[in-house]
């Protein structure tokens, strides 16, 4: 484990684990690691993204509302969140390389959210989202992180450092 690292997960690591690999029936384990290294300090989320998640009404909603603590999803208002936020948002208007659209959407979905939130605490940013340099339908979370310097890996890459272990048990 690398001590001081603290990541923040973004929407798609939830949807892409509940829907694919990490099902809540087929590995149950990995929802368990999120809470555990959750109450060591090692990783969050942002209220936006549970804003997101909840709106599935489904288990990943279910899990989110019971059994992921209150302090998983941290407020996303605080002042040095929020000035980030700013400067980001403004850096992808001025790009000509986005469409309007995306513009728009960067601004209105929780990506530039999770992405300021990280660059604020100074955390690493978990997400699925690869860097796209010929982009223009939307703004990839990566070219906002390598343009402010804001690490980022995926959720695989977050469990190896974790150290995180998903045993197979025999059935009963």
């Amino acid at each position: 484990m690398i001590h001081g690292m603290n990541f923040v997960l973004d929407a798609n690591v939830f949807i892409e684990a509940k829907r694919r690999y990490y099902a809540f029936d087929l590995c149950p384990g990995f929802w368990e690691a999120l809470r555990w290294h959750h109450a060591r300090g090692e990783l969050v989320s942002i209220d936006r993204v549970k804003d997101e998640l909840k709106k599935g009404k489904d288990d990943l909603t279910d899990w989110v509302n019971n059994r992921m603590p209150d302090g998983g999803f941290v407020a996303s208002d605080e002042a040095g969140v929020v000035e980030w936020y700013g400067k980001m948002v403004a850096w992808v208007q001025a790009e000509p390389q986005y469409f309007d659209e995306a513009k728009a959407e960067f601004a209105r979905v929780p990506d530039a959210w999770v992405t300021a939130y990280a660059k604020a605490k100074g955390a690493v940013l978990v997400t699925h989202e690869v860097p796209a340099p010929d982009a223009r339908k939307k703004v990839p979370i990566p070219n906002v992180c390598q343009e402010f310097d804001i690490p980022y890996i995926d959720s695989f890459e977050m469990l190896r450092t974790l150290r995180a272990r998903f045993n197979w048990e025999r059935p009963a």
